[in-house]
């Protein structure tokens, strides 16, 4: 049975927001705890599980997209219309924004928190990079990463996959191996909305630094989209 457009943007929207609390939250709240911190690894954990989670959650109403460089893909790929598109990608930002004012305004609970000091496990480059690693880095890196995870979301979701029913534990274990390798390069962002939220509330460079977030996944996306309907897809 299909889904009305407003459950699936409504689905969005709380995978999103969902996905930026608990992987940013995993960061913000539990990265940096001494030796009580889960560390690099727990965060890549976080992000993977949450779309692990989300996938099981609301993937037979909206597909679990929770990523404008997904739902572009998509349009790229032949497998969603861009009207359809546009609505699922405001709804994520949107959600995206909602999930990091709300991590926000619990991780101002704590004594000496300070969103412009701890942030909100925002994405950067350069000097805001976590190891500084150079803006053509942070490009490449998250192109290159965004292009591996969409092969892994088109293939495991392809109709041909006749093991599509572990589509969301694949993708969601393929994005914390490109947590654990891009962590250190740019935080990882691979998904627009997730870089929006976060950036928007911590305001200032974030800000100034979000173009790189938006368009090398983009640029991924679209590329790995390209290769999959024109190569490897087709008959």
């Amino acid at each position: 049975m299909n889904k009305s457009l407003f459950a699936k943007v409504s689905a969005e929207f709380l995978g999103t927001m969902i996905l930026v609390f608990m992987g940013c939250g995993s960061a913000v709240i539990a990265g940096a705890n001494g030796e009580t911190g889960v560390g690099l690894l727990g965060i890549s954990f976080a992000f993977g599980l949450s779309v692990v989670a989300m996938a099981y959650a609301i993937g037979h109403i909206s597909g679990c997209h929770i990523n404008p460089a997904i739902s572009i893909a998509m349009v790229v790929a032949g497998r969603m219309k861009m009207g359809e598109a546009i609505s699922y990608i405001i709804a994520q930002v949107l959600g995206a924004i909602v999930g990091a004012a709300v991590l926000m305004f619990i991780a101002s609970g704590k004594v000496g928190y300070d969103v412009a000091i701890n942030g909100l496990g925002q994405n950067g480059y350069a000097a805001h990079s976590p190891q500084q690693y150079s803006m053509i880095s942070g490009f490449v890196a998250e192109a290159i990463l965004t292009f591996i995870f969409l092969l892994v979301i088109l293939g495991s979701t392809s109709t041909k996959n006749i093991h599509g029913g572990f589509a969301g534990l694949s993708i969601g274990l393929s994005l914390v191996l490109i947590h654990i390798v891009g962590i250190p390069i740019t935080g990882v962002s691979v998904n627009p909305a997730r870089s929006i939220g976060p950036g928007l509330l911590v305001g200032g460079e974030a800000i100034s630094q979000l173009w790189l977030f938006v368009v090398a996944p983009i640029v991924g996306a679209i590329l790995a989209a390209g290769i999959w309907r024109f190569m490897l897809e087709k008959e």
